[in-house]
């Protein structure tokens, strides 16, 4: 008879936590792009997370870290703000930093926290998301050397009391959480619960015990007069100029729908087709309402 020692461990489930750099209102407008309700709150000063349940890769079978991606990019180039992507499952665990048009950037560990990705990108990174080019560089370079401590160092880097995010070991979610540590002195604070690798269910039932959490809508709801604010980027508040960023948002998921279609990515892809449809519909709402 096998002993309790010989039963190999379930498989880590896989899950993924969407950072907006934005307040909760402001995300709360775009989130419908994704199709997804889910449960969103505030992650620090000037930070939002969005928390989702994972109907792609819980139901479709998508690969999460597409998923996550997608989603991202999507969110990006609909609003004025970046929209930093952590995901993990069984094999890896990585980040995806989407900001505007610009081309994503990301970093990959294997489940045992072996650095996958290029050293460049982490450093891109940094001054995409406004890091210290010195000290915290200097911290994230930790992460990817293949280093037993590396998370902890990099916590350790990130500045007292920020050590409590990295976690013991290395691994690749004990990465994730270094980089949380570093990504303190950017002003994100995840909410308790909140942690990197866990599954989308504990986050879930995290989220919905915070005070402050909000749902966000289903696509095709009305937008609020309080939204007014991202009328220069979101077609559907139907202010001055909409008819413009719309064809934008059309250009935008044609790119990323070809893109997806090449690489086999549905996360991609399916992002791609949110904003032709969102685009197309503004376009349309632009010419029904000329005076």
């Amino acid at each position: 008879m096998p002993t309790e020692e010989s039963v190999p461990a379930p498989a880590p489930a896989p899950g993924a936590l969407l950072l907006c750099r934005a307040e909760p209102d402001l995300v709360a407008a775009v989130a419908p792009l994704l199709g997804e309700r889910m449960p969103l709150v505030g992650a620090g000063e000037g930070w939002s997370a969005l928390v989702p349940r994972g109907g792609p890769w819980r139901e479709g079978g998508e690969p999460v870290d597409r998923v996550a991606t997608g989603w991202a990019a999507a969110l990006a180039v609909c609003a004025p703000w970046p929209v930093l992507a952590l995901w993990w499952d069984a094999d890896r665990a990585g980040y995806t930093l989407a900001s505007g048009f610009r081309r994503p950037v990301g970093y990959v560990w294997l489940a045992d926290g072996t650095p996958a990705g290029e050293d460049e990108a982490m450093r891109t990174f940094a001054a995409r998301i406004g890091l210290d080019p010195v000290l915290d560089v200097q911290s994230l370079d930790r992460l990817t050397r293949p280093d037993p401590d590396a998370g902890q160092g990099a916590a350790a880097g990130a500045g007292a009391g920020a050590g409590a995010g990295a976690g013991a070991g290395a691994d690749a979610r004990a990465r994730l959480r270094g980089l949380l540590a570093v990504l303190t002195r950017a002003g994100i604070t995840l909410p308790a619960g909140l942690a990197p690798g866990e599954d989308a269910d504990h986050l879930g039932r995290a989220a919905r015990a915070l005070p402050s959490v909000r749902w966000t809508e289903a696509a095709g709801r009305r937008p609020t007069a309080d939204e007014s604010r991202l009328a220069a980027w979101m077609f559907w508040v139907g202010g001055p100029g909409a008819r413009v960023p719309a064809l934008a948002q059309t250009a935008a998921g044609l790119t990323l729908t070809a893109w997806g279609l090449r690489r086999h990515s549905g996360g991609w892809t399916t992002a791609g087709a949110l904003l032709i449809a969102h685009g197309a519909l503004g376009t349309a709402h632009g010419l029904t309402k000329r005076p």
